[in-house]
């Protein structure tokens, strides 16, 4: 299983890259944000890459970063969505912004990639929020939504704690404190921020 290629960039094609790997050229299929950040032809390039095995055909697929990678495993997870329209999430969104999006229950920042209609961006949503990758105790997800620095023992953080305290799942608080955030701002104290989490939790 190929998880990761570096080589040369042969020729950057609408839909996908010819990566030249000690004088083979591998076709990877890629979301349009990373074809963008790919160098020109000649210049060395890495792509992280996931395989996938049919019957009748071996296809590659690279993203520029594992986070990348990871959104496009767990958007295939969602009912109705294949390969080709979890590229045109990732064409459409970075993951820092699909993150952003599903953790605020943005749907019609969903919505904007090609294919994907309201009733789909609600799937998203309500499938991968508690599938979000990147999450840990020490960074929480409401920091980086908000766009803050992660505050180990500030009030966002202390906020996440007290709604986990009271039974919400860590990335259901995260989301509601990100919310919260961005209503009362990143100065907002501690009680402030899980009413307001609370209020979010509720709708």
């Amino acid at each position: 299983m190929i998880g990761k290629l570096k080589g040369t960039v042969d020729e950057v094609n609408e839909d996908h890259v010819i990566l030249d790997v000690h004088g083979v050229g591998y076709l990877v299929h890629c979301s349009g944000r990373t074809l963008s950040a790919l160098p020109g032809a000649g210049e060395a390039a890495a792509l992280f890459i996931e395989t996938y095995v049919r019957e009748d055909q071996i296809r590659l697929f690279g993203f520029s970063s594992a986070a990348e990678r990871d959104w496009f495993r767990l958007l295939q997870g969602v009912q109705g969505i294949g390969t080709k329209t979890a590229l045109a999430v990732l064409s459409t969104l970075s993951a820092q912004e699909l993150t952003q999006a599903i953790a605020l229950g943005d749907k019609a920042m969903v919505a904007r990639a090609p294919g994907v209609g309201p009733r789909v961006a609600t799937r998203i949503i309500t499938e991968l929020k508690d599938k979000m990758p990147g999450f840990s105790a020490s960074e929480p997800l409401a920091a980086q939504v908000a766009g803050a620095p992660p505050a180990k023992g500030g009030a966002a953080a202390d906020a996440v704690s007290a709604l986990v305290n009271l039974g919400y799942g860590a990335p259901q608080a995260n989301a509601a404190v990100a919310a919260a955030l961005r209503g009362a701002g990143a100065d907002a104290p501690t009680e402030k921020l899980i009413r307001l989490g609370l209020k979010e939790l509720a709708k």
